[in-house]
């Protein structure tokens, strides 16, 4: 029969072959990588390619467009030089025979350069043409029409260059560029005219919103196939006087002072809304489409507030805008509306909207945040109202009864937009959202008592617990939590209202992940409370605090698999890491609290899908036994650490005999280091020699027990103690070599060990991951 070794004898025949097999692969490797350096540096080297021949950076007809753009740029340079600097050296006679000479010839250019296929330079030669014409027409000014006023004539002279350059372009059809400046030239005579007249602002509005006007008619009017330029143009030209014109009717509607301008303003406006809204009706691009719409919508909005600013006190603009962004829903029901310019309506009033909230925001945040204050200077007595109590550090913001109205118009316009299918979701959430906002504004805008306020808050707070989302109820329970801070009697009420309402809460599966752990927040800051009440030290009502971990602790057993388990457990942990930080300055205070959160945690792991909560409870109660000593003053812990340490060795050994499978750390940890650690900590305060000794000693063996039945735990615990004890007892003597040694020696050894270390860098890499691999296979 074949023999076959005990597991212990095999398993150490196994980890020798998987060494040697290691060490040879090393051999392999190391040997394998030399001969492929010999390879590659025998192989001949391939001979360089050829280099790339170099490619144009730029395009022959751009090269062209180029050339023909400066030279039209030069020429009309120097015919501006000749008209301003060269143009007094010649009577009338030689004046009108150069320019008229000049100018004819280079309009009629393009004729014969059209005939021989030369486009682009006829386009350039037209452009100088054009520009020639622009001088001559301030050459006429400045030797026969001295004495006409500037502004009328450059509107005259715009009108006749943008007829002459429009039956310019129309005769030589092929040219692209006549048609399009003589669009622009034909933006100037309306507003100069009105200018040259001493017209007033609105006038001058007026011409140019006129203008953009005659130019979206003209971008609608033209084909899109035929004509493109002078669509573009008129497109662009359009939108840049109409952006003008808009903004300064915008500039005199803001300053209107009486009933007249205000309607002339708004006139101006509704003219800005009819354009861009009948554009956005012609428009065939759906986008162009609706952001015109959306202009339009606003530009309404403006002119109807603008005409009843007027009439109102400080403080209603935003609700009479809001009025009139509403109403442009009602203009969204007219089905004859195309589709892109009731979108366009429609987000037009949701900006409206928007904006008016962002108005509003200040007065939500003071009601909201207000109370965070009585945090710092809480129980100073009761405010005189509850618009005192929400700005004990903030101030209250002007026209808070306007902000009110509108988030309940806000919310009222979102609850009936609800009734839409596609709009309900985020359209109902948003109105139970600012309806409760303006409910929790409502005591501290109206002013109510402190008392009343607390009432109707609580009665808020109660009645959002049933809507869809319990968000808001959190955060009105927050906000009365922070607000009953004024008074002792109103805080440890509240208190006991919001623990009380949340725990009944919590019965609900919908509700029970957040009033659950909600409930076990505020039986926290009632326990705070009651403690600082009753005038005890936080040392004491750290015990108090204590109770709601051991609450948590029960739910989460009860609730199971529930998805509030989580949230309550973490709610219990802050619980108890709250009473541990009020129990830090007291050491037996602290020892007992300790040992009440390892009971709990201990408690916890009993539940099979929490067995970890076995390692925090071990590490608190040693922690508790070493606070314990330490508030003693005990010298000699080891007389009561042994006896703890000999029955948990003698429990871990008897479960690892029943289950194999138990680590080292959870049969052997808990009972080494509750001797082993407060030994050290006594042995650095411990001048004499016996303890060090005999701590070493214990260290080493089960350091040497740790290595020979390969358990992780006590060789890492032992190792670490024995290193520690060790540095303890040479320290002194490490101190005097120091100072004896000279000053180059340190870095000399540095620089020694760093050169050891990178000569045999991958052997210590092997070394090390034999190590690892040895421990890895450890228990």
């Amino acid at each position: 029969m074949t023999h076959l070794p005990p597991p212990a004898e095999e398993l150490r025949l196994l980890d020798a072959e998987l060494w040697q097999l290691d060490a040879r692969r090393t051999q392999l490797l190391a040997r394998r990588a030399w001969l492929v350096a010999s390879l590659q540096s025998s192989r001949p080297a391939a001979p360089p390619l050829p280099p790339a021949a170099p490619r144009p950076e730029a395009s022959a007809p751009r090269v062209q467009n180029v050339l023909l753009l400066l030279g039209g740029i030069l020429l009309t340079v120097a015919a501006i030089a000749f008209t301003l600097v060269s143009w007094g050296h010649l009577g009338i006679t030689g004046r009108a025979l150069v320019l008229g000479t000049v100018t004819l010839v280079v309009l009629a250019a393009p004729l014969p350069l059209l005939r021989r296929g030369l486009r682009s330079t006829a386009e350039s030669v037209a452009g100088l043409g054009l520009a020639l014409t622009v001088l001559d027409a301030y050459a006429l000014h400045e030797a026969a029409l001295t004495g006409t006023d500037g502004t009328g004539y450059a509107a005259a002279a715009a009108a006749v260059l943008a007829g002459l350059w429009a039956a310019y372009g129309r005769g030589l059809g092929a040219l692209r560029l006549p048609l399009p400046a003589a669009l622009v030239a034909a933006q100037l005579p309306l507003t100069l005219w009105a200018v040259a007249a001493g017209a007033d602002p609105y006038a001058v509005a007026t011409a140019l919103l006129v203008t953009a006007g005659l130019d979206t008619v003209l971008a609608l009017v033209l084909p899109a196939g035929a004509g493109g330029a002078v669509r573009v143009t008129a497109t662009a030209c359009g939108y840049g006087l109409g952006g003008w014109g808009v903004l300064a009717a915008g500039w005199l509607s803001w300053t209107a002072t009486g009933p007249g301008a205000a309607a002339r303003a708004a006139a101006l406006l509704v003219l800005a809304a009819v354009i861009a809204l009948v554009a956005a009706a012609r428009l065939p691009e759906p986008g162009v489409a609706t952001g015109t719409a959306v202009a339009g919508g606003l530009l309404l909005v403006a002119a109807g507030g603008g005409a009843l600013r007027v009439f109102l006190p400080a403080g209603w603009a935003v609700p009479v805008h809001l009025v009139w962004g509403v109403a442009l829903l009602a203009a969204v029901r007219a089905d004859r509306l195309p589709a892109p310019v009731r979108q366009g309506l429609v987000r037009a009033c949701a900006a409206v909207q928007a904006l008016a909230l962002l108005w509003a925001v200040p007065l939500v945040v003071v009601t909201l945040l207000g109370p965070l204050g009585w945090a710092e200077r809480p129980w100073r007595g009761e405010p005189s109202d509850a618009r005192a109590a929400v700005t004990v550090h903030t101030p209250w913001p002007p026209y808070a009864g306007q902000a009110l109205l509108v988030l309940v118009a806000v919310a009222g316009v979102l609850f009936l937009a609800g009734r839409d299918e596609t709009r309900r979701p985020w359209a109902r959430t948003g109105a139970l959202v600012l309806a409760w906002a303006a409910c929790v504004a409502l005591p501290s805008v109206l002013g109510l008592p402190y008392a009343a306020a607390l009432l109707m808050l609580g009665a808020v707070t109660v009645v959002t617990a049933f809507l869809p989302t319990p968000w808001p109820a959190l955060a009105g329970s927050l906000h009365l939590a922070f607000l009953s801070l004024a008074t002792r009697s109103a805080t440890l009420t509240v208190l006991s209202v919001l623990t009380v309402s949340c725990a009944t809460a919590s019965r609900w599966p919908r509700l029970t992940p957040v009033a659950a752990p909600a409930a076990l927040g505020y039986a926290t800051a009632l326990a705070v409370a009651t403690g600082a009440a009753a005038g005890w030290q936080p040392s004491r009502t750290a015990l108090l605090v204590l109770c709601v971990p051991v609450a948590a602790a029960l739910a989460a057993a009860r609730l199971g698999a529930s998805p509030a388990t989580v949230p309550v457990e973490v709610a219990g942990a802050a619980a108890a890491l709250l009473a541990l930080g009020l129990a830090v300055t007291d050491a037996p205070m602290l020892a007992t609290v300790l040992a009440g959160c390892a009971t709990i945690a201990a408690g916890t792991a009993a539940r099979p899908d929490r067995r970890r909560a076995a390692y925090p409870a071990a590490a608190l109660f040693l922690l508790a036994g070493w606070v314990r000593l330490a508030a003693w003053d005990v010298t000699t812990p080891e007389a009561y650490t042994l006896p703890v340490t000999v029955p948990a060795l003698l429990v871990g050994a008897w479960r690892r005999r029943r289950d194999p499978l138990t680590g080292s750390w959870t049969a052997y940890g808990p009972g080494l280091a509750a001797t082993l650690v407060p030994s050290l900590a006594a042995v650095w305060s411990d001048p004499q020699w016996p303890r060090p000794l005999l701590l070493g000693a214990a260290a080493l063996l089960v350091t040497l027990l740790g290595a020979r039945h390969r358990l992780r735990a006590p060789l890492l615990l032992g190792g670490s103690v024995l290193v520690l004890d060790t540095l303890h007892e040479l320290a002194p003597y490490l101190v005097q070599a120091a100072d004896a040694l000279p000053r180059w020696v340190p870095p000399a050894l540095a620089g020694v060990l760093l050169l050891a270390v990178g000569a045999t860098y991958e052997r210590r890499l092997r070394d090390v991951r034999h190590v690892r691999e040895v421990l890895g296979r450890m228990d």
